[in-house]
């Protein structure tokens, strides 16, 4: 099978606390747990969540690894954007911190024009844009 506009996504990274990352990305954003297995304690053996949309084709995959933890670096421009062809309702921005994400100021203003930028726990940076996109 080739590789195409509908082949799935899986949007890896480390994370230092995967307890809170879900609240920011499930319980914040509104993603479902897609998948979930503990690993243990032991060196190679991690514990995975992966979250995503239902009717996405994209997920979002945390990792953490207690006996060699991996520490996220992301920087301001390690954005996952979200474009939702709407404007972003205050309320989500109040849920998403209220589950452990920060406000935080774009050092592109493109998106401080058009969105709003959210760090989740582990500091990677999530963009609600008001835009919509399409890639036809």
């Amino acid at each position: 099978m080739p590789v195409n506009g509908r082949s799935h996504i899986r949007i890896a990274r480390p994370s230092r606390d995967l307890a809170a990352a879900e609240r920011f990305w499930r319980e914040g954003l509104g993603l479902s747990v897609v998948w979930r297995s503990e690993g243990g304690s032991q060196p190679g053996h991690h514990d995975l969540l992966m979250l995503g949309w239902p009717d996405a084709d994209w997920h979002l995959e945390l990792v953490h690894e207690a006996a060699r933890p991996v520490e996220p670096r992301p920087t301001e421009e390690d954005l996952l954007v979200v474009y939702a062809d709407d404007p972003v309702p205050d309320d989500l921005i109040a849920r998403l911190e209220r589950h452990g994400g920060k406000r935080v100021t774009s050092p592109n203003p493109y998106w401080n024009e058009w969105g709003v930028t959210i760090e989740d726990p582990d500091g990677y940076r999530l963009v609600l844009c008001r835009r919509a996109w399409s890639n036809s």
